[in-house]
C-alpha cells in the first residue's frame, strides 16, 4: 500500500488530511512534530510527504532541506495558510514538488498527490534504468586505495564541487569521473567528455565553446561547444595538462562567471556545468615550467583524488581480471573462460605501465587466443613472459625480425609489431600512444599509414 506522510502542528489539519487520504486507499502517518519525522525518515521512507511550513518545533523550510538529504527521491508538497509568492518559489527552487495554499482544496490535494506518486514511480523507473545501462560502470577492486576512492567519490558526488583527478594513463580517471557523474542531483543531465591532448590547438576553443556562422573560413554553420552541451550536466576535461594556454584563460573565465561566449560572439551564454577535470602530469611541474595557468590549478584542484598505479595495487589484479573475463564473454560470444592461478601469480610479477587499461587489453586477447575454458600459463604469450623472466632471451622466440636477413626489412617488421603491440596496449588511441612513446602524433599517423596499422580511434 502506498505511504503518505503529513507533517503539521495543527491536530485539525492532521485529521482531516489523513481522513481523506485514508478513504481514497493510502496508508497515512501523521505527525505533530517534524523532529519526530525526520528521525523515522533515516528508518523509513514514504512514498510522498505533504509538510507545513508553520510549524512548532521547527522551521518548515530547515524540515525540507533535511527531507531533501535524507531521502532527495521522495516528493514533497507544501500546504501553508502563511505562504508568500517568494516563499513558494524558495521552496520549489529546493526540491519542493508542489505547493498548496490553506484552506485546503479537496481536489487540489488529490490531483497533487496523484502527479506526486508518478513522479515518484518515473524517479525510481529511471533509476532501474540507470542502474542496467551502467551497471558496469564501477571502481573494482579490493585495495585499501580503491576503497578509499570510492568512500571520496561517495563524499563528493552530491555536491557541485570541481574535482581535479590524477594518476597515470590507464588506471580508470574516466571510471571515477563517470561514477561522480552518477551518483550526483545532475545523473539525469548530460556528461560530456573532451580529451584535450587529442584536439589539436587551434580547435580546442571551438570545441569548448563553440562557434557561430562565418568565425572563421569552414564555419558553415553555427554549432554548440563542450561547456553549452553538458548545460544541466558534468563537463569531463581529459587531459587538461595538455591544453594550451589561450584556451587555460578561457576556462578559468567561464569557472568564475559561468558565462562563455562563442567564438565570433559578443553574447554571453550562461552556463551551469560541473567540472571534473584529469591529468597524468604534474600540474605544480608544470606551473614552474610555464605551461600551466597556476590560478586554473586551484579552481579544479578544489577536491583532489589520485588513483594509484595497479603496480601499488596488486590486490586489484584479480578481481580486475574477473570483471574483465565477464565482459569479455558477452563481447566476443567465446563463453566464460576462466584464469589459473599460475598466471594471477605471474600477472602480479609484471608491473603493467598500461595499468587497468593494458591489464583489460590483454585479457582480452588471451580470451580470444586461448585453446580452453581455462587460461594457463602456456596460453601466455612468449614475450609477456620473456619480460617477466620465464622466457630466454627474445631472441630464442624467433621473432620474424630475427628470421630476416636484410636489415632494413628487419626494421620494418620490428616498427610494425612493436607499434602494433603499443596501439593495442593503449586501447587503439593514438593520441595517446604517441605520448606515452615520445613521438609526434603527426608522424605515428603517417608511420602507422606507412605500415598498414589503423588505430581503433583517434581521440
Amino acid at each position: 500500500m502506498t505511504e503518505v506522510w503529513v507533517i503539521d502542528d495543527e491536530k485539525g489539519i492532521l485529521e482531516t488530511l489523513g481522513g481523506i487520504l485514508s478513504d481514497e486507499g493510502y496508508q497515512v502517518k501523521t505527525f505533530l512534530l517534524a523532529k519526530e519525522a525526520v528521525q523515522l525518515l533515516s528508518q523509513r521512507q514514504p512514498q510522498a510527504i505533504f509538510l507545513d511550513l508553520w510549524l512548532k518545533d521547527m522551521d518548515g523550510l530547515d524540515v525540507l532541506k533535511k527531507i531533501k538529504e535524507v531521502a532527495s527521491q521522495v516528493p514533497v508538497i507544501i500546504i501553508s495558510g502563511h505562504g508568500t509568492i517568494e516563499t513558494a518559489v524558495k521552496a520549489l527552487k529546493m526540491g519542493a514538488f508542489d505547493f498548496i495554499e490553506k484552506p485546503l482544496s479537496y481536489e487540489r490535494i488529490l490531483v497533487s498527490l496523484e502527479n506526486a506518486l508518478k513522479f515518484f514511480q518515473l524517479e525510481e523507473e529511471y533509476k532501474r534504468l540507470k542502474e542496467e545501462v551502467f551497471g558496469k560502470v564501477e571502481l573494482t577492486g579490493i585495495s585499501k586505495a580503491v576503497k578509499e576512492i570510492r568512500e571520496l567519490i561517495k563524499r563528493v558526488a552530491p555536491t557541485d564541487t570541481t574535482v581535479l583527478i590524477t594518476g597515470e594513463s590507464g588506471v580508470g580517471k574516466e571510471v571515477v569521473a563517470r561514477l561522480i557523474h552518477l551518483h550526483s542531483k545532475r545523473a539525469q543531465g548530460p556528461f560530456v567528455e573532451v580529451n584535450c591532448a587529442a584536439i589539436p590547438e587551434t580547435l580546442i576553443e571551438a570545441e569548448l565553446f563553440g562557434y557561430e556562422k562565418g568565425a572563421f573560413t569552414d564555419a558553415r554553420a553555427s554549432k554548440k561547444g563542450k561547456f553549452e552541451q553538458a548545460h544541466g550536466g558534468t563537463l569531463f576535461l581529459d587531459e587538461i595538462g595538455d591544453m594550451n594556454l589561450p584556451a587555460q584563460a578561457k576556462v578559468l573565465r567561464a569557472l568564475q562567471e559561468k558565462k562563455i561566449e562563442k567564438l565570433g560572439s559578443q553574447r554571453s551564454i550562461e552556463i551551469d556545468v560541473r567540472i571534473i577535470a584529469a591529468t597524468n602530469k604534474d600540474l605544480r611541474k608544470e606551473i614552474s615550467e610555464g605551461r600551466f595557468r597556476e590560478d586554473l590549478y586551484y579552481r579544479l584542484n578544489v577536491f583532489p583524488i589520485y588513483i594509484p598505479p595497479l603496480r601499488e595495487r596488486k590486490e586489484d589484479i584479480e578481481p580486475l581480471c574477473e570483471s574483465f573475463l565477464e565482459e569479455m564473454a558477452f563481447k566476443t560470444g567465446l563463453g566464460r573462460k576462466r584464469l589459473h592461478p599460475e598466471v594471477i601469480a605471474l600477472f602480479k610479477e609484471y608491473s603493467w605501465p598500461g595499468n587497468v587499461r593494458e591489464l583489460k587489453n590483454f585479457i582480452e586477447r588471451l580470451v580470444i587466443l586461448a585453446k580452453g575454458n581455462i587460461i594457463t600459463v602456456e596460453d601466455l604469450p612468449r614475450d609477456f613472459l620473456y619480460i617477466i623472466g620465464k622466457e630466454g632471451p627474445i631472441k630464442e622466440a624467433k621473432e620474424p625480425w630475427f628470421e630476416e636477413r636484410d636489415f632494413k626489412k628487419a626494421k620494418i617488421l620490428f616498427e610494425r609489431e612493436y607499434l602494433r603491440r603499443k596501439l593495442e596496449e593503449y586501447g587503439g588511441n593514438i593520441s595517446l600512444t604517441a605520448r606515452e612513446i615520445g613521438l609526434e602524433r603527426a608522424y605515428l599517423q603517417k608511420k602507422l599509414k606507412e605500415l598498414g596499422i589503423k588505430g581503433e580511434r583517434e581521440n
